[in-house]
């Protein structure tokens, strides 16, 4: 079991052998379930993750990602 400081602004470090198991990289999304009594961290997904899996659209990533921040911020 690791134990962690949460600072000011309630964050945490997450320990560097964590971080080596999960592969965690500056940038990387986690992803926090509450499970009872606690709670469970794990590596997210982006849509980087779902490269070659995708079908076909013609756009790179960049362009996907463009598209629908453009597409999120009409609605506000």
């Amino acid at each position: 079991m690791t134990s962690v400081k949460v600072l000011p602004k309630y964050q945490i470090t997450i320990p560097k052998l964590i971080r080596k198991k999960l592969n965690l990289h500056l940038g990387d999304a986690v992803v926090l379930v509450e499970e009872k009594e606690k709670i469970v961290l794990s590596k997210g997904k982006t849509i980087y993750d779902y490269v070659g899996t995708l079908p076909g659209t013609g756009m790179s990533i960049e362009e996907i990602r463009n598209k629908a921040t453009q597409e999120a911020m009409k609605d506000e």
